[in-house]
């Protein structure tokens, strides 16, 4: 979102406000913001906002995407870290998908890293989307939702 003065005097100066939503970012985020000018020497300019967004939360990655031969069983898994200052506990929520997959949650470092496992169950072939929904002890963060595809072919 950008706000901005709409004309400058000659030699003046104007102000221009960036806003970034960073919901849903995380770490390094980069924006370009251009700027049109009626300016001869410099008709376009280039704002750059870059930001390093904390969350106290992380989902390494952030969703699943599972395939194979629909005999095969497949594995991904999902890593969970909460702050380490703060200790996250977290347990299962909604999952709908439970005719397609399985999965189990395994703690790595108590309170803080977690590592789901999403194995297919074998003659399961078709495309197909869902998530995992988990709940939280954490009050700005109180549930975790992670998407999931699967795509199985005979």
């Amino acid at each position: 979102m950008a706000y901005f003065d709409r004309a400058v005097l000659p030699g003046g100066e104007g102000k221009i406000t960036l806003k970034l939503n960073t919901k849903g970012y995380e770490g390094k985020v980069r924006k370009t913001a251009s700027v049109y000018t009626n300016d001869p020497d410099n008709p376009r300019e280039s704002l750059t906002l870059e930001v390093i967004v904390k969350t106290p939360i992380t989902v390494s990655p952030k969703s699943v995407y599972i395939r194979g031969k629909v005999t095969e069983t497949k594995t991904v898994s999902v890593d969970i870290k909460g702050e380490p200052t703060k200790p996250l506990k977290i347990e299962p929520g909604d999952f709908n998908l439970n005719q397609r997959l399985k999965y189990s949650i395994e703690e790595l470092s108590p309170g803080e890293h977690y590592r789901i496992h999403f194995t297919s169950i074998p003659n399961t072939a078709e495309n197909y989307r869902g998530r995992l929904l988990l709940k939280t002890n954490y009050p700005e963060k109180p549930q975790l939702s992670i998407p999931v595809r699967g795509h199985f072919t005979q």
